[in-house]
């Protein structure tokens, strides 16, 4: 996937901040904020591991958990026309909306990882 990186195990968005004219990485699925800058790929592989492990070294000073838990669960809003027209779609596949909006989910995910993403089980 563009502008994901994977640094010690773990991914990070990176973003490009014009303001400083450099790049910003950021570790998702963690309990807290883990960012870090610099002006190159061998730079951001450097200040990731660097953010990431005095992130997991306080983590572990405080007894806090470093990695979000992930409910399975979540709100989506849209506009009734689209929800509407998405519980028409499941029920002509013979599926419950929340069925087939996990497999749309999963498709979307997938097409946009180059087929490289793993679904945990």
């Amino acid at each position: 996937m563009n502008n994901v990186m994977k640094i010690d195990g773990h991914q990070a968005v990176i973003v490009f901040d014009p303001e400083i004219e450099m790049f910003r990485g950021e570790f998702v699925g963690l309990n807290g904020g883990a960012d870090f800058y610099a002006l190159d790929v061998a730079g951001l592989q450097r200040e990731g591991a660097l953010s990431l492990a005095l992130f997991l070294k306080t983590c572990e000073e405080q007894g806090i958990e470093p990695l979000k838990n992930f409910s399975g669960k979540f709100v989506l809003r849209v506009p009734p026309a689209i929800h509407e027209a998405a519980a028409l779609a499941a029920a002509a596949s013979g599926k419950s909306l929340n069925q087939w909006m996990t497999e749309l989910l999963e498709t979307s995910l997938r097409a946009a990882h180059d087929n490289s993403y793993a679904l945990a089980a």
